[in-house]
């Protein structure tokens, strides 16, 4: 069982502590609420027309809406008493309430769309670099999303997960754009695209003692009495690999978090017949609390994540963990002096029991910043 440290229970006034800062904040939001609530009724009793057109006046409207978020938040920075420090540690990876107008040029083209017809091709140029700067959910919503452009019954999707992927499953680049891969066969084997032969093999092979393969894995649940995998998370998961897998070994559902940065991943895992979520890693998993039997952190999560973004991760991990469910951190990499200062020591926070633990170099000694992989398999207590 991990230990809980529990602090003084009330102030002077009676209330807990948390209590009392909790009430600040939820007081202060739904006061912004009820006045923007007040404003709207006022337009609509009143006897000037209606609805007002035009683009100045639209705009004005929704920036005033989006800078009284804004005013809301930096309340509560300078609310008295303050407000939790995990709110405002919070704030400064993904902004409450105030992320999409962060960065209203973006926002601005994002939104600029014809209602009820094709949405903008733009999920490269300015969806995925929104959801990447906190913007999430996306605020767009009244368009058709662009598919492929193929002929009705022409796209041919595999029943095997690991059977060559077809081209005509993706929107590839015009052909304008010369730079542009058009074609699985074009991007690197090594991205996770070539799954007849490069993915076939991974997790069921080991090549090194930070390897972990799914007949392992499933043994490891088992001597851990962890119990059966029958639901996981892989975070940073590329083309699924991992999910078809399991489901093929333990027939087991696994999501897997992607993002499209340079390659369509969410579009080959779901050719592949896994499912997709289309989502960042400084995002909270949209699952449910206790439901996942395992969760794994793939090569994504790295060193170059801010620390506070990390362990928040971690935490998230947790929460859908279920009582003795198991956290998979896979090749984790970052400078050898790090390791146990900072990566290790955020792990051990948790208080999760060791099952695997293996640390390898990912450099020459000789390098300027020598680098190590960690791969670890940790069990969360019952």
């Amino acid at each position: 069982m991990r230990k809980t440290v529990v602090g003084s229970a009330s102030t002077a006034g009676g209330w807990p502590c948390g209590m009392n800062l909790n009430v600040v904040f939820l007081l202060s939001m739904v006061a912004t609420n009820l006045l923007s609530l007040y404003h709207l009724s006022i337009r609509a009793s009143s006897n000037t027309p209606p609805l007002q057109s035009g683009p100045d006046f639209d705009q004005q409207q929704v920036f005033q809406q989006l800078n009284a978020i804004r005013a809301t938040v930096s309340h509560l920075r300078s609310a008295t008493p303050p407000p939790p420090p995990e709110l405002v540690l919070y704030t400064r990876l993904a902004p409450v309430g105030s992320a999409c107008s962060a960065h209203p040029d973006l926002l601005h083209r994002f939104m600029s769309y014809v209602p009820f017809a094709a949405c903008p091709d733009d999920v490269h140029t300015l969806a995925e670099p929104l959801i990447l700067r906190g913007c999430h959910p996306l605020p767009r919503r009244r368009c058709f999303s662009p598919t492929p452009s193929a002929a009705a019954g022409s796209v041919q999707l595999p029943t095997d997960p690991f059977a060559p992927l077809p081209d005509s499953a993706v929107r590839w680049p015009p052909a304008t754009d010369a730079k542009k891969c058009r074609s699985f066969s074009c991007l690197p084997a090594s991205l996770g695209f070539d799954v007849a032969r490069t993915e076939v093999g991974k997790f069921l092979r080991a090549r090194g003692p930070l390897d972990l393969t799914v007949p392992q894995l499933l043994r490891l649940a088992s001597m851990s009495r962890a119990g059966p995998i029958r639901l996981g998370l892989d975070v940073g998961g590329g083309t699924g690999t991992l999910a078809a897998r399991l489901k093929r070994a333990a027939n087991a559902t696994v999501l897997t978090t992607t993002m499209d940065l340079g390659a369509p991943y969410s579009e080959a895992a779901a050719a592949r017949g896994v499912v997709p979520l289309h989502a960042p890693l400084q995002q909270r998993f949209p699952v449910g609390d206790g439901t996942m039997d395992v969760v794994r952190a793939g090569h994504a999560v790295n060193r170059w994540i801010p620390e506070a973004a990390l362990e928040f991760l971690w935490y998230d991990a947790d929460r859908v963990l279920r009582p003795g469910g198991l956290l998979w951190v896979d090749h984790l990499w970052c400078r050898k002096g790090d390791l146990d200062g900072v990566y290790a020591a955020m792990l051990r926070r948790l208080g999760y029991k060791t099952i695997k633990w293996a640390v390898a170099d990912k450099t020459g000694s000789g390098a300027k910043d020598e680098l190590v992989y960690l791969t670890a398999l940790l069990q969360k207590p019952f």
